[in-house]
């Protein structure tokens, strides 16, 4: 069992304050928000852009909470003498508290922490890594998108009786990753790819790789960079850095130490062969696309530094569950192939996504696309790339939402695609589809998540 962390240590690293209760109740079962809060859990109040979460911790009383983390309040005497039972304590900044406490419980165990960075594929690689590394320890990994500064070090305060915790790190700027690893201080330290996903933000692909190279400055001394060797950024980085870091390359081109071969692409996933050692291995793969045969490689990597069988890796490959609404495979109401991939977007991701759409074998394939977000200066270029990629793909049917997404459906008209419809809202794009989809129809759902795809999935299916 790993040591936890008590109201305690935050009175008394956090300079906190006990307004009443007991200090020697676990800080763990934590929620920040009282629409979610189940009886039992600590309520931290966080300051937003518009409230002080704070100021709702009467509500999160008369939910069940058995305590609270508060900032900027002042703790009413009624609602204390109210709840006599509970427990609340006052701190300077709450978020700054959650890092503190979450670091202070790193130290304090002796676990081993896999971190995952990337522009795309950080989700479905942590749930593969996740899976492989099941086979044979207890595994605590980052739920949802639960991966940046407040997401993150919840996930660690969740940490009971797990040997290994597997981390995705998340960021828009420079200094986010820094912040998250010097937190997490890893062991092994992933990099899926560097594509183009924040570089409105950042400016160029270069910079998105100095962001996320941030990743390094609290990886243990002894510690292993697991990169993705096809990316042409990481590969080069590799080139210049491999006698400076124990580093372990995937890919499928000729010079990675894990390479995959044979690749072969069906409905139900792919299969591949794992050089590993100069042995040859088959895997399936549950999932299909050519980048899943990267994240499937990347898990082999990652198992290879916990010293898995290779027969363990084969088969938490094959029974990895994928988080949803990522390549998430549905069935519309008319039968219809429905690929919902809808929890974000960029070029890299978007092109990967309509790549597999078009190795299918269904009658007709159809793309509804949406914007992708925070692309700034680059936004047109982007989305105009997409364009080329739809018409690359032989898309059948094409039917866009939002602003950005026009310029999408300008060049792949340019390129020869003839079938395109441009919609305004979720709802145009519902009424389109529940005109259009046949049976055999094969329908990707791909925007970023601002654009509310969702509601047309649950629409459709």
């Amino acid at each position: 069992m790993n040591k936890q962390v008590t109201i305690k240590d935050i009175i008394e690293k956090c300079n906190g304050k006990l307004i009443q209760g007991n200090e020697n109740i676990p800080f763990e079962n934590l929620c920040k928000d009282t629409r979610t809060l189940n009886p039992g859990e600590i309520y931290l109040g966080i300051q937003g852009e518009k409230l002080n979460g704070s100021t709702l911790y009467e509500q999160a009383l008369e939910k069940g909470a058995k305590g609270c983390i508060l900032q900027n309040v002042c703790v009413s005497e009624q609602v204390l003498k109210k709840y006599p039972n509970s427990t609340i304590v006052l701190v300077e900044d709450t978020v700054k508290t959650l890092q503190k406490m979450a670091t202070y419980k790193r130290n304090i165990n002796n676990v081993k922490v896999v971190a995952i960075t990337g522009s795309v594929g950080k989700t479905s690689t942590k749930d593969m890594i996740y899976s492989v590394l099941s086979q044979k320890y207890k595994v605590l990994k980052t739920e949802g998108n639960y991966n940046n500064e407040i997401g993150m070090p919840l996930t660690i305060l969740k940490l009971t009786n797990e040997e290994i915790m597997v981390l995705e790190m998340g960021m828009n700027s420079f200094g986010e990753i820094s912040l998250l690893t010097k937190i997490a201080k890893p062991d092994v330290a992933v990099i899926t790819n560097i594509g183009t996903a924040h570089i409105g933000n950042l400016g160029s692909r270069e910079n998105i790789l100095k962001a996320k190279m941030e990743i390094l400055e609290g990886l243990n001394k002894e510690g292993t960079v697991v990169i993705n060797y096809d990316n042409d950024l990481l590969k080069n980085w590799y080139k210049k850095e491999k006698q400076n870091y124990n580093i372990i390359t995937y890919g499928i081109q000729k010079g990675s130490i894990v390479i995959g071969t044979n690749i072969k692409y069906n409905e139900s996933g792919s299969t591949c062969k794992v050089v590993l050692n100069e042995r040859s291995y088959d895997i399936h793969i549950p999932v299909g696309g050519e980048h899943f045969v990267s994240n499937g490689l990347c898990a082999v990597s990652v198992a290879k530094v916990f010293n898995i069988p290779m027969e363990s890796i084969v088969r938490g490959i094959e029974n990895f569950e994928l988080t949803k609404k990522r390549m998430e495979i549905k069935t519309s109401k008319k039968g219809a192939m429905i690929i919902n991939d809808c929890y974000n977007a960029n070029y890299d991701s978007m092109k990967a996504a309509l790549d597999y759409l078009g190795k299918l074998s269904n009658k007709r394939k159809i793309a509804v696309l949406g914007d992708m977000l925070e692309l700034g200066e680059y936004s047109q270029k982007l989305h105009r790339d997409v364009g080329k990629v739809v018409a690359i793909n032989n898309i059948d049917i094409l039917i866009c939402v939002g602003k950005q997404a026009r310029n999408i459906a300008q060049k792949a008209q340019e390129e020869g695609i003839t079938n395109i419809f441009i919609c305004d809202s979720n709802e145009e794009a519902i009424d389109i589809l529940q005109k259009t989809i046949q049976k055999e129809d094969a329908i990707l759902l791909k925007a970023s998540n601002g654009l509310k795809f969702t509601q047309i999935c649950e629409a459709i299916c």
